[in-house]
């Protein structure tokens, strides 16, 4: 194997779709990103931190609700500074740390969410960065979060574990999506009430979604990238067949929750 192919073999999924042109890299798509927001209810009167903003697109969707301030937290150097050119508002901070370890004081916030990051953590990590939102808001505060889901509630076990196998083999990085009654327990394990839910396919790769998320001729545009390079044709067309496979057991998921 060229070292180029290795190279290009060993790195995460969201980078390879990145570097192709896809800006929306969420599970449930920008549609289900602007249910969250909507929900959240993110006003002018707002504090508001993101965890994991990536390359900025609902830190742009919430900064055009305005709210007092908005700060994003990213443990990427490259993808906090992407946020910090991309989005145009004065009220803009953006943080390098650890999603689990802000360094924000108590109490600094009045919503916080994070999208297609708790998918990626264990049990102890997924536990720890929801402790930190938890600690960042101010009582009857708002906490969202966007990510990877398991349909039916009921999923083999084993089943469980070969899709979680699949993708993470595929995407290179640890994938543990949970079934919405799961998500809602870890979400209440740490004193949260889920008040909202919302599911949407996990279609991130389908034509139909693509449009969606990205428009026609951006869309054509990354097909065309994909295309025209044979590492990263080989590695999306993996992560697609993986999605496909298991397309009826998996879905974006989105849970809004109010801290007690």
């Amino acid at each position: 194997m060229a070292k180029t192919e290795e190279k290009m073999n060993k790195k995460q999924g969201h980078w390879i779709l990145a570097k192709v042109g896809k800006k929306v890299l969420r599970p449930g798509g920008v549609e289900l990103t602007r249910k969250m927001i909507d929900h959240l209810q993110i006003d002018t009167q707002d504090d508001v931190v993101e965890f994991a903003p990536g390359l900025g697109l609902t830190a742009a969707i919430t900064c055009k609700r305005k709210p007092k301030t908005y700060t994003g937290v990213d443990l990427n150097k490259e993808a906090a500074e992407i946020v910090r050119k991309s989005v145009n508002y004065e009220p803009v901070k953006i943080v390098v740390a650890d999603a689990g370890e802000t360094g924000l004081p108590d109490g600094c916030a009045s919503k916080v969410y994070g999208e297609a990051m708790l998918t990626m953590q264990n049990r102890v990590q997924k536990k720890k960065i929801i402790d930190e939102a938890k600690r960042l808001l101010r009582k009857g505060g708002m906490y969202a979060i966007h990510e990877l889901g398991l349909t039916p509630d009921n999923i083999d076990e084993d089943l469980k574990k070969e899709i979680e196998k699949g993708l993470s083999n595929n995407i290179r990085v640890s994938a543990r999506p949970l079934t919405e009654t799961e998500w809602k327990k870890v979400l209440e394990d740490e004193g949260f009430k889920v008040v909202y839910t919302a599911t949407a396919p996990m279609h991130l790769l389908e034509f139909g979604r693509m449009v969606k998320d990205e428009g026609f001729f951006r869309t054509l545009k990354i097909i065309k990238n994909i295309l025209s390079n044979k590492e990263i044709r080989q590695r999306v067309k993996g992560m697609r067949g993986v999605f496909k496979k298991y397309d009826k057991h998996l879905n974006g998921i989105v849970l809004v929750a109010e801290k007690l």
